[in-house]
């Protein structure tokens, strides 16, 4: 391991119900437990980390803290069998950057059992732009497309410029699918385009306020970010022994719902958990991630920032103004 004794984080901190950032130099021993010690060249963005460093006790309930669910490097120091040192890996989700220090920061310890090993097809900043949010786009095309083909129909995606949203897109558009973006930002239209959308439907066009239990099926599939009524109309609209897939609930967790699409017309709702996905998926889906379904141009659809510049991204994120993936440098 490096002689340094401290590391840069990006630390939360509560002060009277105030939630403050700042980047500390922190000693090595603040480090968690776990087998293999981690240089973190790069991190990335997502909602989650927006909510942990604004205080939200549902995805972190003590304070001090350093997010970042999200974190790829070299190990630097191991005690596993599994992974040795100048091994490359990228680690997501888990307990990483809720309750267990994160990955804004040069280095992290974590358990064996959270690390995959690097692709070689992808490069640090690759993976990083796919994350948590490409692993979780990656899950739900995987169960989708055991169902639906490409032929049966087109994929509607809610919530489509976020990091989940835009990610499926491109994957299915490299798979051959027709899709459908669901935004509430008519400037993003051009940008849905670019990233492999065949069409882009207005939020406020999609949320119907009269309540029908069935609408005209139009879509042969979807993937859902944002639950709530968007979800409740989606469902509603899917082509007979169609598949949706839910992995959020940024608009609501609640549905209000008959049973009749997934008995009149047969339709499956796959809830999609990649923090605790099974390793063996895992690896299935990062290899499919870097081979057969490689974004083209990928390192394009990304911003990158240092952690100077990390707090003024969160701030946007959770003003919904944040499009893409965000990227996080450490290696500077």
């Amino acid at each position: 391991m490096e002689t340094k004794s401290t590391y840069k984080a990006f630390r939360v901190e509560e002060n009277e119900g105030n939630y403050i950032s700042t980047i500390k130099e922190m000693p090595f021993t603040s480090l968690a437990q776990g087998e293999v010690l981690i240089r973190v060249h790069y991190s990335s963005l997502n909602y989650k980390d927006a909510l942990s460093a604004s205080g939200n006790k549902g995805v972190t309930r003590n304070y001090p803290h350093t997010p970042g669910i999200d974190a790829v490097g070299t190990i630097v120091s191991s005690e596993s069998n599994k992974f040795h040192v100048k091994d490359n890996v990228i680690v997501t989700s888990y307990d990483l950057g809720m309750n267990t220090d994160g990955g804004f920061a040069e280095y992290i310890k974590v358990p064996e059992d959270w690390a995959v090993k690097l692709p070689e097809n992808l490069s640090m900043k690759e993976a990083m732009i796919i994350g948590t949010a490409g692993l979780t786009a990656g899950i739900s095309v995987l169960r989708l497309s055991e169902n639906v083909k490409p032929e049966d129909g087109p994929i509607v995606v809610s919530g489509a410029t976020g990091g989940v949203g835009s990610l499926s897109i491109a994957i299915l558009k490299k798979l051959g699918y027709k899709t459908a973006a669901i935004t509430g930002k008519e400037t993003e239209r051009d940008y849905l385009i670019k990233i492999g959308a065949d069409e882009v439907i207005m939020r406020q066009d999609f949320e119907e306020t009269e309540k029908r239990p069935l609408l005209k099926p139009a879509f042969a599939g979807a993937i859902d970010t944002v639950g709530g009524v968007i979800l409740e109309n989606i469902i509603k609209s899917i082509s007979p022994m169609g598949v949706v897939t839910c992995c959020g609930n940024v608009a609501s967790p609640k549905l209000d719902l008959t049973v009749f699409p997934f008995i009149l017309r047969g339709i499956s709702l796959i809830g999609i958990d990649s923090q605790n996905y099974p390793m063996t998926y895992r690896e299935k889906v990062w290899s499919k991630l870097s081979n057969e379904w490689k974004i083209d141009r990928l390192t394009e659809t990304c911003t990158e920032i240092t952690l100077n510049e990390l707090q003024e991204k969160i701030d946007l994120m959770l003003k919904g103004k944040l499009k893409g993936r965000t990227v996080v440098k450490l290696d500077i």
